[in-house]
């Protein structure tokens, strides 16, 4: 497809200062590592190299390596876009093809980090990524015996714990893991973090528009937003960028931040998400669009999650809630409503539970956050948009979903069917008289249109 046009390399751009040595070892090096950890990091400068471990498949190794890991980040206002090659990623291996090398970074002093995103599916305790880390860990401790940080950048509450807890589990389960355990507690540290900004997929028109403005091709170009944060728990074990430099906050406590986010923006973007795909709208900016669903979303965010939030005294929430809307109302993004809908079974609990626990504790049946969880059963369960056009259920339980759903029943069948998937609503939701009954009328009522 590329024709006469080069390939993206040192050879076809002027290439920016690139570190000599790999100090981070990255798992998980897919379109929001590229668009966000690599950009902070070159920017930051200071020499840390990082080398992408891809996990399922060797795609992006086969993108990436040719270009000798260059990439372009195209940055999309509603405006103007911006096309800037990044080349703080130095290496990138598959590891299921080449684990000695895998093992020769985990082992190697000179990486001082260990950093993730492989989303929320992939902190669960029969990932192979949770594997990979504690057999990663224990060459170390079996060779240099380096200190090291693993840092997560999923949205996950509390994720550095929940990977500290994942890998603790998983060293129980080996004969002497009780030293391993006992080596990492003292030579490992897991800090929490906070990750933000919308990356869609890339698509041909993506690519064909870098071809365009820096006359290569990438086939690793990815796509983001102006808008960028990081909030960083500052506890590492051996060093790390000075990112707080380059726009990056570094605290103490990540807790309220991330729950700002994963609870106003996240949780939003899953509710526009259900509910504009089931609407027919193609992307996050034409549901937002829909006065109807805009309102929605605002209420959703004012009436429901604010009243569990504790705000940190930097962030002016109501602020922040409206530029969450207008980020989203960005039509040169193009961000896909099936995107987002990914991996509910996952996302659910993170985002919008949490909010609907807290609200039935004080007696409050929170409608809004209800109606999005009703969005996203009558997705699961209908599987189609108003105008008939199929929706993907893409997600790891999706075989349980469906065959829960019931093949899009009566209302109160899809709702107890979905409720009785414990690993999304846990033992206490599904035994919730009130939340069943606004659940029922919920669905219902967004059903309709859709049969």
């Amino acid at each position: 497809m590329s024709g006469t046009v080069p390939r993206l390399s040192p050879a076809t751009v002027e290439v920016p200062h690139r570190p000599d040595t790999v100090r981070i070892l990255h798992l998980g090096p897919g379109a929001f590592h590229r668009a966000h950890q690599a950009v902070f990091t070159e920017d930051a400068g200071g020499g840390w190299g990082i080398c992408g471990v891809t996990q399922r498949s060797p795609a992006v190794v086969d993108q990436l390596r040719p270009q000798d890991c260059l990439f372009t980040v195209v940055e999309r206002s509603r405006t103007t876009t911006s096309c800037r090659v990044v080349g703080t990623i130095r290496d990138v291996l598959f590891a299921r093809a080449e684990p000695e090398r895998l093992r020769a970074y985990f082992t190697d002093p000179k990486v001082r980090i260990v950093s993730l995103t492989v989303t929320e599916k992939g902190y669960r305790p029969d990932s192979g990524v949770i594997g990979q880390l504690v057999a990663g860990l224990e060459a170390r401790r079996a060779t240099s015996e380096a200190p090291i940080t693993v840092l997560s950048c999923d949205n996950l509450t509390g994720n550095g714990t929940v990977v500290r807890s994942r890998v603790l589990e998983a060293c129980a389960r080996l004969p002497h893991g009780d030293s391993l355990a006992s080596w990492i507690t003292d030579h490992v540290r897991f800090p929490g973090t906070m990750v933000d900004r919308i990356v869609p997929a890339t698509t041909d028109a993506d690519r064909a528009e870098v071809r365009s403005v820096l006359g290569v091709t990438d086939e690793a170009a990815v796509v983001g937003e102006p808008f960028r944060q990081w909030v960083i728990e500052d506890d590492f074990a051996a060093g790390r960028p000075a990112w707080e430099t380059v726009g990056a906050q570094l605290t103490d406590d990540v807790a309220p931040y991330e729950a700002v986010k994963l609870r106003v923006l996240n949780a939003t973007h899953s509710l526009l998400a259900y509910r504009g795909a089931l609407a027919g709208y193609d992307t996050i900016a034409e549901a937002v669009a829909d006065p109807v669903l805009a309102e929605e979303a605002a209420e959703f965010m004012e009436h429901d999650v604010l009243p569990t939030l504790v705000v940190p005294d930097d962030v002016d929430i109501a602020a922040y809630r409206r530029r969450v809307l207008e980020r989203f109302a960005n039509p040169a993004l193009r961000h896909r409503t099936t995107q987002v809908a990914m991996d509910g079974s996952q996302k659910l609990p993170l985002r919008l539970l949490g909010t609907v626990r807290d609200r039935l504790a004080v007696g409050e049946v929170p409608i809004r956050a209800v109606r999005a969880v009703a969005a996203w059963m009558v997705y699961v369960a209908v599987g189609r948009d108003r105008d008939g056009r199929p929706l993907p259920l893409d997600d790891p339980l999706a075989d349980r979903l469906r065959a829960a759903a019931g093949g899009a029943g009566q209302p109160h069948a899809i709702v107890d069917g979905l409720l009785s998937v414990r690993e999304v609503f846990g033992e206490d939701l599904p035994d919730h008289a009130a939340l069943r009954a606004a659940l029922v009328e919920a669905v219902a009522d967004i059903a309709a249109p859709v049969r």
